[in-house]
């Protein structure tokens, strides 16, 4: 059934301004992104589709759905080019709502201490890492009240004391001012467990940085759909 073939009340669009945004289902949510379907497929069906659990992995060929909306966000351009229907428009429309969530987190830490909102920090993280296809390291610097000052990506590819500089991390920190980081990196096997060398390469970082005052007062583990802090695990 097509959104023109609903009654009125059940429409998308007419729901959400009788009843607000909360009396949507995700799948009606991403219908009034999408706006219209394909040939033989409406848009409601077509959300609805690409929500569905299956299929959110990669595999050969087109995904049949994204795991949800957290799946759908984590997506990359790539990984919409493959659904069919998904034009230049619509993905773009799904990119810029994802910039948008993003942004809106960053306000939100820039504007409230770290300490105080944590689950705010694990999702803009999230937001930001957990699509990567590759391991990348960010640091987020903070003031000395901890709010956000900068997240950077430093360094990508497989991370080890190595590969993860400590002098242009403390460089980064001295350029920005910081009082204290929070350090943050993906795994895109999706496990989220801190492996030796991240706990070796965290005791590293604290150790330059402490030489110039500054604290690091978590290291977060990114993967699709989780988050670890390794401060509340006690391994700081």
């Amino acid at each position: 059934m097509s959104v023109k073939d609903l009654p009125a009340e059940a429409r998308p669009r007419e729901k959400l301004l009788a009843r607000g945004p909360s009396a949507l289902s995700d799948a009606e949510l991403l219908a009034l992104l999408l706006r219209t379907g394909i040939a033989g497929k409406g848009v409601l069906q077509m959300a609805d589709e690409l929500l569905q659990i299956q299929g959110n992995r990669l595999v050969d060929g087109p995904r049949s759905g994204f795991g949800g909306i957290a799946g759908l966000l984590n997506a990359t351009p790539d990984d919409l080019k493959k659904v069919k229907g998904l034009g230049p428009a619509k993905r773009a429309e799904i990119l810029a709502v994802l910039e948008l969530a993003r942004r809106a987190v960053a306000q939100r830490l820039q504007e409230r201490t770290v300490l105080a909102d944590p689950a705010a920090v694990k999702q803009f993280l999230q937001l930001n890492l957990a699509h990567r296809k590759h391991e990348v390291f960010m640091v987020c610097f903070l003031d000395a009240q901890n709010k956000l000052i900068e997240a950077e990506e430093l360094f990508q590819g497989t991370l080890s004391q190595t590969s993860v500089y400590p002098r242009e991390v403390v460089l980064k920190a001295l350029h920005h001012h910081a009082a204290a980081v929070v350090l943050a990196h993906n795994h895109p096997s999706g496990s989220v467990q801190p492996s030796p060398a991240d706990v070796a390469l965290t005791q590293t970082l604290r150790a330059a940085l402490g030489l110039i005052d500054v604290r690091v007062l978590d290291h977060i583990i990114v993967g699709p759909g989780q988050a670890l802090s390794m401060a509340e695990q006690g391994l700081l």
